[in-house]
């Protein structure tokens, strides 16, 4: 009889399930599954409006991702639900559901269903920019040690930031919430009926680390006098390492899912942390970038080095041993899917649909047929604010160039060049500051659908781009932790050198394509440095103007 295990990804829109061998990492079966509320960043399900830079979640669908697809994987599979020995689960972070004691979000209760602070705060959460600014500017006047795990900047993406705005916006709520809980915690807790804390969404999400805990109540009374005992009050639980079980699956959840009771549940984990042993990568010095809608880099080291911009370093943070580094760009696949819905001609449209193909492909191909520098276009990839190495959220997009004979196909280009001179400049963050990146990878769904965009990063940063063969890399990363949480495997280490999807090709960088890049890279700095580092503070100028200041 075969023995497996499943991982279960939530992402940004969708949540999807794999059921993998043990012995050798094969996907057996996969189930996808759209949130039905997707993203609500305009209105809540009521129709009642939001301000800009909110991004919400509805927790319903987090549970419909776990009633859809772990059924399904056993469906299509033929599996039975004894054969499977353990689950893990991993989620975009810091998504934060507000609860009451039992679990329960906020939202769920009919009378908080107007109250935009009782829903799931998504990682693109930002609208707490002023409070991450304030943190920021206290942490730095006061000489607070944890601010340089960070590098040098808190974001307005995670937990604090997130806590304070419903605490300053909506104190009933904040007194209603029983606890704050990552959404990753959060799905491990339905699974399994008991709260633990994951040891790495708290030290990359939450200021926390093993050494000297949470930043002291001296620090978040100063920021707010509610916020002093916050953490004792509102974060308690046993606070769990990675590879280790969290519980077992209730009766209740295998109802739910399909599951045996039972079976064994890892503690939770984050999307891009999660893919670094399901590709194989053990050791330092490899730099593993995930592209979605975002992109995640992922990078080991042997040290703990002060790198600016960065979104934390936590030993132990992604494999045991090593100190974990994560960098990241908030826009990369929103960045090509805005375009599409919001700026091509209908033209393009009707005649990709002649010729039978994709949109994305189809403007590809055109895309494809241009040189280096050929469109004399060039842009700052912040439509949606900057993660690394700049931290500020309040940061916009720029497109320089353009005349009236540019073409659709020359702007989708810039946007990818784009993104592409973000990740070298990350990666010249972590080179500048001691962390060396000997060796360059991708996953996720854009590094396995478009060879043009992962040319265009070769050749822009200069590196070979390894093209990981995992088609749901956290998915079966968290099947990983799932094996070892089970006992399958002594260590992740173990489970990652049996069942991990390494590399399965290259795109190397073509010396006179990088060469013209290099000359362009050199005006995206000057343009970054200018509009990101205040010299010229326009977007965050016109980001008034546009909520209503003056």
């Amino acid at each position: 009889m075969g023995r497996y295990v499943v991982g279960v990804d939530f992402g940004t829109l969708s949540g999807r399930a794999v059921l993998v061998d043990v012995e050798n990492g094969e996907e057996i079966a996969c189930s996808v599954y759209d949130y039905p509320h997707g993203v609500m960043d305009e209105k809540l399900p009521s129709g009642m409006p939001l301000r800009a830079g909110w991004a919400l979640q509805h927790p319903t669908d987090y549970i419909q991702v776990l009633s859809h697809t772990l059924p399904e994987v056993l469906r299509q599979s033929g599996v039975e639900a004894g054969q499977v020995k353990g689950i893990g689960v991993d989620f975009t972070a810091c998504t934060l559901i507000p609860c009451l004691a039992d679990g329960t979000p906020l939202c769920f209760a009919p009378q908080y269903r107007e109250r935009p602070h009782a829903y799931a705060k998504l990682w693109k959460h930002h609208a707490a920019q002023d409070k991450a600014d304030a943190i920021n500017a206290l942490a730095e006047e006061r000489g607070e040690a944890f601010l340089a795990r960070y590098g040098g900047k808190t974001s307005s993406e995670w937990l604090l930031p997130k806590v304070w705005q419903m605490l300053e916006e909506d104190e009933e709520l904040y007194r209603k919430t029983a606890c704050f809980v990552e959404a990753t915690d959060w799905i491990v807790w339905q699974l399994t009926g008991k709260l633990n804390r994951s040891a790495c969404t708290l030290g990359y999400k939450a200021l926390w680390s093993p050494e000297t805990g949470f930043p002291a109540g001296e620090f978040l009374r100063a920021l707010h006098p509610m916020l002093e005992r916050m953490p004792q009050e509102k974060l308690y639980g046993p606070i769990l390492p990675l590879g280790a079980k969290a519980g077992e699956v209730t009766e209740e959840a295998a109802s739910l899912t399909g599951l045996q009771a039972g079976t064994a549940v890892a503690v939770g984990n984050v999307d891009a942390h999660v893919t670094v042993p399901a590709v194989g990568i053990q050791g330092p010095g490899k730099l593993l970038a995930i592209l979605g809608t975002s992109t995640c880099h992922m990078l080991l080291g042997e040290r703990e080095a002060n790198v600016p911009g960065i979104c934390g370093v936590v030993k132990d943070g992604i494999l045991p041993g090593l100190y974990g580094y994560e960098a990241g760009q908030s826009c990369v696949g929103d960045h090509f899917a805005w375009f599409i819905e919001n700026c091509l001609p209908g033209s393009y449209r009707d005649e990709a649909a002649e010729q039978g193909k994709n949109i994305h492909a189809y403007l590809r191909e055109k895309a494809q047929k241009l040189r280096p520098g050929e469109s004399g276009l060039l842009a700052l990839d912040w439509w949606n604010g900057n993660r690394s190495v700049l931290v500020d959220a309040d940061l916009s997009g720029l497109l320089l160039g353009m005349t009236l004979q540019t073409k659709p196909e020359e702007i989708y280009r810039a946007l990818i060049e784009a993104t592409a001179y973000g990740t070298r400049r990350i990666i010249e963050a972590f080179e500048e500051n001691g962390v060396p990146v000997e060796e360059f990878y991708a996953s996720g769904g854009i590094s396995q659908k478009d060879g043009m965009t992962m040319q265009i990063y070769a050749d822009v940063t200069g590196k070979p781009v390894h093209i990981t063969g995992a088609a749901q890399g956290p998915a079966l990363g968290a099947a990983l932790f799932g094996a070892v949480a089970a006992g399958e495997y002594a260590s992740i280490g173990e489970a990652s050198a049996r069942m991990a999807k390494g590399a399965e090709r290259v795109y190397r960088p073509v010396e006179e394509n990088r060469r013209i890049y290099d000359t362009l890279y050199r005006e995206y700095l000057r343009l970054h440095d200018c509009f990101g580092r205040g010299e010229n503070d326009v977007m965050k100028r016109l980001r008034e103007l546009k909520n209503g200041g003056k």
